[in-house]
């Protein structure tokens, strides 16, 4: 619980700072602040519990996530200080959204109430939609912060609709609350408006997470968002939206799964089907990224298909690997597209020779996206799929495992432009911050590849 209060309380701090002009000093004192409330939330471990009246829970499970999303939100901060350089006079406006950001995503972790919920996604959600349409002279921010604005709007009602019809039949917002009532009632005796609750709530969750078919939003936001924000949307908005959806099928829905199992398998095999083909005709970096981002949800839905077999830590082991994978790319990416002036797939041409460095960390990070061995995003597939199987879904495994070879063939398209493709002139220069994220993404992402028990088993 510490943990949220001492976020939002940062949040706050970085309004204050405008008034007391700490703009030059507000990044490494962010940064220093979520170190700290790092620490904080690790003290949370053993200590567990409810609050506000069982509105929020902590448990091994929120305490995990949360600690994997605020690692996310550092790593983006630290960047700011560089991205948004040119534009010191909107710093403590920008880290402060970031940060409130983050604070609904801690909500969406540790929710035991539909409303916290709501709440949480909300937070996230508004806080989006201003930093997508930040660059308010752009066309294409301002075309991306107003579709993800409606299609977000749209969602939120699904939402509200669904937890409205499920407190209608159950007479509570608590999800322990909700889960007893199925649990004392058979398929007979439940009323039809809770299935139909349950569905709505379903496909909210599944836009905030970009599944197909409900994905038609996410290229267009994610080109025009501005690169920095573009990463942040791809994995701690990805992370948060699937910690709150294992959450509602654990702890609410537990006894409805296999009720939604045939939508779900549905929804992921169309996420892995369209994110993939889609994706090889990609000429636009962020839109590789967001229909990549399409596939990697299709394999998470595996996890909460199968969460009869305890996918807790693969869901959590996988959601790791892939943030760090994502973040890495843009920490490479965000340099290159300043200095070339163009975020297309040519912008990376002859990159390996102009720059070795950046071309091998972005090679690391496309191939563990990839699933490609020693590096994270192959064990995260290998965790996923082998609880799918145990489970018993073979066929649909079978389907994620053709996919992930498919897509291994538009990550090493931008591998081959860096090495076998003539570059231009123009010269790529990297600030040591844009390194030194990368670098520690492309580690994390080896280490955890290489010791898979850091992380598997915690919950």
């Amino acid at each position: 619980m510490n943990t949220l209060i001492y976020t939002s309380c940062l949040g706050l701090f970085c309004l204050l700072a405008e008034i007391l002009n700490l703009r030059k000093l507000l990044v490494p004192l962010v940064v220093l602040g979520i170190t700290v409330i790092f620490g904080v939330n690790y003290m949370e471990w053993n200590q567990g519990g409810s609050f506000y009246n069982d509105m929020l829970r902590i448990d091994h499970f929120s305490v995990a996530f949360s600690a994997l999303v605020l690692l996310v939100g550092m790593l983006i901060l630290v960047l700011t200080a560089d991205y948004y350089k040119n534009e010191i006079h909107h710093i403590s406006d920008y880290l402060a959204i970031l940060i409130f950001t983050l604070c609904g995503a801690l909500i969406m972790l540790s929710f035991s109430n539909m409303a916290m919920l709501f709440l949480g996604i909300e937070i996230l959600s508004i806080s989006l939609y201003i930093m997508a349409g930040s660059k308010r002279f752009e066309t294409k921010s301002n075309e991306a912060g107003f579709k993800y604005f409606l299609m977000g709007a749209f969602a939120s009602g699904f939402l509200l609709f669904g937890i409205a019809l499920i407190y209608g039949v159950t007479n509570s917002f608590h999800l322990e609350k909700i889960g007893m009532y199925i649990m004392n009632h058979d398929a007979t005796t439940i009323s039809p408006l809770f299935y139909i609750g349950m569905m709505l709530m379903l496909v909210a969750m599944l836009f905030k997470v970009a599944a197909a078919p409900f994905h038609f939003w996410s290229p267009d936001v994610y080109e025009g968002s501005p690169a920095l924000i573009t990463a942040f949307m791809s994995t701690l908005v990805k992370i948060a939206a699937f910690g709150a959806l294992y959450r509602l099928f654990a702890t609410c829905f537990v006894g409805t799964l296999s009720y939604a199992t045939q939508t779900l398998s549905i929804v992921s095999v169309a996420s892995l089907a369209i994110g993939n083909f889609t994706a090889l005709h990609q000429t636009n970096f962020k839109r590789l990224m967001a229909y990549s981002g399409i596939s990697h949800a299709g394999y998470l839905l595996l996890a909460i298909i199968a969460l009869y077999a305890n996918t807790a830590s693969a869901l959590f082991y996988y959601s790791a690997g892939y943030a760090f994978a994502t973040i890495g790319a843009f920490a490479v990416a965000i340099p290159v597209f300043h200095s070339m002036q163009n975020e297309g797939m040519d912008a990376f041409n002859g990159l390996g020779k102009k720059n070795p460095l950046l071309a091998a960390l972005l090679t690391m990070s496309m191939l563990s996206l990839a699933g490609i061995p020693p590096f994270a995003g192959f064990l995260g597939k290998y965790y996923i799929f082998s609880k799918a199987i145990a489970a018993g879904h073979v066929a649909l495994t079978l389907i994620a495992v053709i996919a992930s070879m498919i897509g291994a063939y538009y990550y090493l398209k931008v591998v081959l432009a860096m090495y076998t493709k003539d570059s231009n002139d123009k010269t790529i220069e990297a600030s040591p911050l844009y390194i030194m994220v990368a670098v520690f993404c492309v580690a994390m992402s080896l280490v955890l590849g290489l010791f898979p028990n850091m992380l598997m088993g915690l919950i």
